[in-house]
């Protein structure tokens, strides 16, 4: 365990943006939990194939990651502001398709509509790279977790604007439509939000490393992989997210086909999921300075397998919302621990670029393991898909926790 320093008050302008971020990430966590629990179902209900269950949230995640690179590129060229910016107006036209294409019976409508809110979940993603460029290296996982504990109110927030609009209601297309526009109104807001954020972060972290000159020409993306650190951070964030992605986005599947509960049960259980990824953001940012990234990242892995195949022991309401709290958590540590080493290695020129490229490959796992969990869960059961993903998410650790960290830069 290694000291961390004491480090000055941050700066005004640091604090308010910190404050900013967190908060546009409070409102669109109400439609991140939106898109978790109805997703699958409106689309299913819209083409009338059970066999899809997966591909509803396996296209705002494949949008998501397709979405991160460029917005990571754009990121490093015109600053983190306006590009969070266009990302959150593209989600709330996402929203108000979806809510067409449910009331109208339009597939073409739903699957666009699912585009541009995987378009935005990907890009708001991407507002760590942000936090990360506000705070020093030795308190970057505090900074990037004051931003992340944002989404612990949009977790309060979103079951009591979503559980009333769907209780005692069948999942018809006009309740569909009354749902997603309310993930618009939410979307609206963080977009409002952020647009308050300036100066923008970036130029915060090129006057914070100014002693470290920016390099001099743009570095090749497979020279940055190279640095120490970046690959297993990179791995851990390919099974933590996907597996993560995956579960979260089939649990209205699992709750309401296999386990029998009513639609409105849906929000609770994804509100506490959500809880467990950011409500103990704060703890585990400190945590995560002491101890190191590299025991971090294995034991929010371990967390996860745990949790998923306790998805296997329960079906009631209240167990299984812990079951999804616990495997919060365990991306929440793996998660953070991961970003700060992906920002420790890269100056702000970069940051972008690389956690752009680090969620083009989280997403398109999610997506993957999102429709093959679909199958399986449609097929096998609960069991295939909490036994696939703990294996998938356990794949990693024993290579992550027999690893030596790398020096100190």
């Amino acid at each position: 365990m290694r000291a961390v320093p004491p480090s000055p008050p941050a700066p005004a302008p640091v604090r308010r943006n910190t404050l900013l971020l967190a908060a546009s990430l409070a409102a669109n966590s109400g439609t991140l939990q939106l898109n978790a629990a109805v997703a699958s179902l409106t689309l299913v209900r819209v083409v009338e194939v059970k066999g899809l269950l997966g591909l509803g949230p396996a296209i705002t995640l494949a949008a998501g990651a397709l979405a991160a690179l460029p917005a990571g590129r754009a990121m490093d060229r015109r600053g983190r502001v306006p590009v969070l910016v266009l990302g959150y107006a593209i989600g709330v036209f996402g929203c108000l398709l979806a809510a067409l294409g449910s009331r109208s019976d339009s597939a073409p409508l739903v699957l666009a509509g699912l585009l541009g809110v995987g378009v935005s979940s990907g890009v708001a993603l991407l507002t760590r790279a942000a936090a990360g460029d506000m705070y020093p290296p030795e308190r970057r996982a505090r900074g990037i977790s004051l931003v992340l504990f944002g989404a612990v109110f949009g977790a309060i927030l979103g079951p009591a604007v979503f559980a009333p609009l769907l209780s005692g209601r069948s999942l018809s297309g006009d309740t569909l439509a009354v749902l997603w526009l309310a993930g618009a109104a939410f979307t609206l807001v963080a977009l409002t939000i952020v647009a308050l954020v300036r100066p923008d972060p970036k130029t915060i972290g090129e006057q914070l490393g100014s002693a470290t000159a920016p390099p001099a020409s743009a570095v090749p993306l497979k020279v940055i992989l190279r640095r120490p650190g970046v690959l297993p951070a990179l791995i851990t964030a390919q099974a933590s997210f996907g597996v993560m992605a995956g579960v979260m986005t089939l649990t209205g599947a699992v709750v309401v086909d296999h386990y029998g509960h009513a639609g409105h049960n849906v929000f609770p259980i994804i509100g506490a999921h959500v809880l467990g990824m950011y409500a103990l953001v704060l703890v585990v940012g400190d945590v995560i300075d002491r101890i190191g990234r590299t025991t971090a990242l294995g034991s929010g892995l371990v967390l996860m397998a745990a949790s998923s195949l306790g998805l296997m022991a329960v079906e009631s309401v209240a167990l299984t919302a812990v079951m999804l709290f616990a495997l919060g958590l365990g991306w929440n540590i793996s998660f953070v621990a991961a970003t700060a080493e992906l920002a420790d290695a890269t100056h702000p020129s970069e940051r972008g670029r690389l956690l752009g490229f680090n969620d083009l490959l989280a997403g398109l796992t999610g997506a993957t393991l999102a429709l093959i969990g679909g199958l399986a869960l449609g097929g096998l059961g609960v069991a295939a898909l909490a036994i696939g993903a703990a294996a998938i998410v356990l794949a990693p650790a024993p290579f992550l926790l027999r690893r030596r960290p790398p020096a100190a830069a």
